[in-house]
């Protein structure tokens, strides 16, 4: 029997081990088709893929780094990121993630961590094998591309961050964060881009955003004080989406949501 992160899994590890995740994997799927055209075939077997399922508290590391890893985490539930640590402890997340990703799917081809994943917020992962997933691929080249799709996307994010971090101030980087996190979630059907959770902490936020936790607080203050953003406890509220959209320079062309590409295999 598999053992949790910190020894034996409780009772209701167990009962969950390698059985499919119906809700976890319709997610899954629909951020897949958002970017893929998919037969029945193919969104029935992303539909019967099984794993098992783990409980992580906040700031509970989910993969370490140098850890080589045999599965890919599915988020069921809460507020998950990637982040990087140096020596010194300082971290830099460089995404979050919500319910409906997988986190780190190019794992089944590069398996060994250079990085840590977390959880943000108590948190539900599905740990789906490689070998599932593998066979997928081989099987299917239409699923193939969709995990490579999905998998640009996620290069895409990274890119984006590093741009806002490398020239854009600190309202301009929390303004594009809110932004993203907002489509994000609509995008999923967990929320709407005007009214979200987002349960990360102003140190949490600074992580991301490469700022200390008081200049996040100064920030957030200024932008309240504007009207553009009202923070209550995890709940986010825009009150104007398009003048927080117009801070932030946001343009959501690389979350790519245009819609499902056409298939070039038959």
């Amino acid at each position: 029997m598999a053992e949790g992160p910190n020894g034996p899994p409780p009772e209701s590890w167990v009962a969950m081990m390698n059985q499919p995740q119906g809700p976890a994997l319709s997610l899954f799927l629909q951020r897949l088709l958002r970017r893929s055209d998919l037969t029945g075939e193919e969104q029935q077997a992303i539909l019967c893929l099984t794993g098992t399922e783990h409980q992580y508290r906040p700031h509970e590391d989910i993969v370490r780094p140098g850890e080589r890893v045999e599965s890919a985490c599915l988020i069921a539930k809460g507020l998950v990121a990637r982040y990087d640590q140096r020596l010194d402890g300082r971290r830099q997340i460089t995404s979050f993630y919500i319910a409906g990703d997988m986190c780190d799917l190019h794992s089944v081809v590069a398996p060994k961590a250079s990085w840590s994943i977390t959880a943000i917020s108590d948190a539900r992962i599905i740990r789906v094998s490689h070998h599932q997933l593998g066979k997928l691929c081989v099987d299917d080249p239409g699923l193939a591309l969709a995990f490579w799709r999905d998998c640009t996307v996620d290069a895409s994010i990274f890119a984006k961050w590093v741009g806002n971090l490398g020239r854009k101030s600190a309202k301009e980087r929390i303004a594009h964060l809110f932004c993203e996190m907002g489509l994000r979630m609509e995008a999923a059907g967990l929320g709407t881009r005007q009214a979200f959770e987002l349960r990360a902490t102003q140190e949490q936020l600074g992580e991301a955003t490469g700022l200390t936790a008081v200049h996040v607080n100064r920030t957030l203050q200024e932008i309240r004080t504007q009207g553009l953003v009202a923070v209550d406890r995890g709940h986010i509220q825009i009150p104007d989406w398009n003048a927080l959209a117009a801070t932030a320079e946001f343009d959501p062309s690389y979350l790519i949501l245009e819609g499902a590409a056409k298939r070039i295999l038959s």
